[in-house]
Parts: structure tokens; C-alpha cells; sequence
């Protein structure tokens, strides 16, 4: 049975009349599949997904991204690699079964694959804890991740999770902690490291292990520091609010493409991902070969410095610094003044303003 969002509703009727005009002998009687009706009804609902689709506020968006059928990690790990072998444990405290990780090949290239599992059902999804991992879970993946580098094996994750798990059990085994060891890790690798947000990508829990070379997202995947309604709750006191919340974050793919937070957006089918997962499958696909061989020809120091300069440059488009490339040199620099003050006038017109003013103010007090 298919599980429709609440803004599907015309789709929904759309596809039980189709279902049923395909299969005449559900009602009364028998008689003659009529195509010529089917093609209507088809082209009409085709007409009705592309209207939908195109116009996705930033909270249907997040209904998307949350889909019960969208694929998950394990459907890409099934079905992109070859030869997966999981590895569990952190050698320090246990198994977190949040989190898929081992050695696979991809295109006969052997891969370090990390997933967060939401899970199919209610049982997997509780063995799962739906998504969203302990310490325990981080530390695994710092151990494989330091193992890979010392390999020289390529580091591949997908991000699916509302957020790190916030239990009282995983906040005393330092779960602050280890998200932090893993951002730091994540930042240390001289691999290539392709994150993928296939789902939600919910705060630190996300970006533990997204702190990579390439930052990928599906078209209809959010990637925020909170989620909307968490969002809406703390500035309203409303977690009604969830759409003013969302809107704000700016937490779709294209607003982040927009503000250079991620690399790649990865098309989609009308519809949403659930809705052809062998077209999706094939998109990232060709997702990871393109953005694995850009780094084939770099040396260790050279895609650890790539990855630096990326995260140097967020937020700093429009600021005092004239050479983004220079960033990671960290080197002092002449300020060039002039620069300074044609690129930030308003900045520098009100400081004189202001200096103006308090000169007055003591000349004629």
C-alpha cells in the first residue's frame, strides 16, 4: 500500500482510479480495458506531479525528505557496491546498529561506506533507533575512517537522520564528544570523503559525517541545524510554526547549493525519490564515479588542502578578504584599503558617522 503525504491528495484519487480502470475485474462484471481513458488519466497525473513538485514549500519538502518509502542507506549499499562486508563495534563500549558500516567495492575501487539506517518497519526502525546514533556509533566510525586513511581507501556516507540521539544514556558516554572527534576526523583524512544526504540531515548528528570533500544532496533531502519544528519551538513558543521555521533555515538543497554550504544536487524523480528508485540509484551513480575520479589525479596533501580551503570559504563571499584561495596559507597579509573600503562603504560610512557624532557631541558639550 502506498503512503501518501498530505498535500497528495488529488494524486492519490488520481492512482486509485487508474488501479482501477488497469484492473476491470475488481468491479462488477467484466469488461474491456479502456486505454484510451488510462492515457488520459495518466497524462493528467503526470500534469499534477510536475505542478505539485515544481512548488514545493521548504516544510513539503521536509515531508518528502521523511517519506516512510524513500530509499534508505541500505537499499544504495545493496545495489551501488559489490562485496560489502560490515564491521561493527567501537572496541570501547558496544554496537550501534544506527549506523551501517564496512569495506565494499565500487566499479572494482575498493570504498570505506558509512550509513545511517532509519529502518523498513516498527522493528527495524526501533533496532535502528530510528536513525539517530550514540557515541558509541561515532567512535566506530572514526575507527574505520582512520583505517581507511591509512589505506588510502576512499570514504563514501550517507546521511539520513533527524539528529544524534539524545538520551540520557548517550550524553553520559560523551556524545558531544564524539561528534566532535569525528568532524575532526572527518577534517584531518587525506582521502576523498563524498557525503551524500539522501533523507534528513539533522544537525551535529549530520554533520559528523559530513564534513567532507564533497558535499552531495538528493533534490528533495533538507540539511539544517535543527529541525523545523525544534526550530519554530524555541523562537515562537509554536512548533505550528514549523513553515515559518523552515523557510527561514533555508535547509532545501537548492538554498544551500545557493549559499555554497553543499557541491551537487542530485535530480530526482517527479514525485520524490520513492517514486523510481532505479532512476535515483542510477543518479548517484553517477553522482560518486564523477566526484571520486575529480580526485584522482590529487595527492594526499593536496585533498586535504581542497577540503580545508572548502570550508574556509563558507560564509566568506562577501567579506574583508579579497583572495578566497589564499585562506589555508594562513599567512599575513598588506590589507589593501582601498579593497576594504569599496567592497564594505555602508560598513565604513557609519562608522564615521558615528565617530562624527561623538566628536560633536564633546566639542559643543
Amino acid at each position: 500500500m502506498k503512503n501518501y503525504l498530505n498535500f497528495e491528495t488529488d494524486i492519490k484519487d488520481l492512482e486509485l482510479e487508474l488501479e482501477k480502470l488497469k484492473d476491470p475485474f475488481n468491479q462488477s462484471g467484466l469488461s474491456e480495458v479502456d486505454t484510451q481513458k488510462i492515457s488520459q488519466i495518466q497524462n493528467e497525473l503526470d500534469n499534477k506531479l510536475d505542478t505539485i513538485y515544481s512548488n514545493l514549500d521548504p516544510w513539503q519538502t521536509t515531508m518528502v525528505a521523511r517519506h516512510e518509502d524513500r530509499p534508505k542507506s541500505k537499499f544504495f549499499i545493496e545495489n551501488l557496491f559489490d562485496d560489502f562486508i560490515s564491521l561493527s563495534g567501537d572496541r570501547h563500549y558496544g554496537e550501534d546498529k544506527s549506523v551501517l558500516c564496512g569495506f565494499a567495492k565500487f566499479n572494482g575501487q575498493s570504498v570505506l561506506v558509512i550509513g545511517q539506517e532509519k529502518g523498513e518497519d516498527l522493528d527495524s526502525r526501533i533496532e535502528r533507533n530510528f536513525g539517530m546514533m550514540r557515541p558509541e556509533g561515532y567512535r566506530k566510525t572514526i575507527r574505520l575512517m582512520n583505517l581507511a586513511n591509512k589505506f588510502n581507501i576512499p570514504v563514501i556516507s550517507f546521511i539520513d537522520t533527524p539528529g544524534a540521539y539524545p538520551g540520557v544514556g548517550a550524553e553520559e558516554r560523551g556524545q558531544a564528544e564524539a561528534i566532535a572527534k569525528s568532524i575532526e576526523c572527518s577534517m584531518k583524512l587525506t582521502v576523498p570523503t563524498l557525503a551524500i544526504i539522501i533523507g534528513e540531515g539533522g544537525s551535529g548528528g549530520a554533520i559528523a559525517l559530513a564534513s567532507s570533500s564533497k558535499v552531495i544532496m538528493l533534490e528533495n533531502a533538507i540539511y539544517s541545524v535543527i529541525s523545523p519544528e525544534g526550530c519554530a519551538t524555541i523562537l515562537w513558543r509554536d512548533p505550528k510554526k514549523m513553515l515559518d521555521a523552515a523557510k527561514a533555515m533555508k535547509l532545501t538543497a537548492s538554498d544551500l547549493l545557493e549559499l555554497d554550504i553543499i557541491d551537487e544536487i542530485v535530480k530526482e524523480p517527479t514525485g520524490g525519490a520513492h517514486r523510481d528508485k532505479n532512476l535515483v540509484l542510477q543518479n548517484v551513480r553517477e553522482s560518486i564515479e564523477k566526484n571520486l575520479n575529480y580526485f584522482n589525479e590529487m595527492s594526499p596533501d593536496e585533498i586535504f588542502t581542497d577540503r580545508k580551503n572548502k570550508f574556509l570559504k563558507v560564509g566568506r563571499g562577501k567579506g574583508f578578504i579579497a583572495n578566497l584561495d589564499t585562506l589555508s596559507d594562513l599567512k599575513s597579509e598588506k590589507i589593501n584599503l582601498f579593497y576594504l573600503f569599496k567592497s564594505n562603504k555602508k560598513i565604513f560610512g557609519g562608522i564615521f558617522l558615528a565617530i562624527s557624532i561623538f566628536l560633536l557631541f564633546f566639542l559643543f558639550l
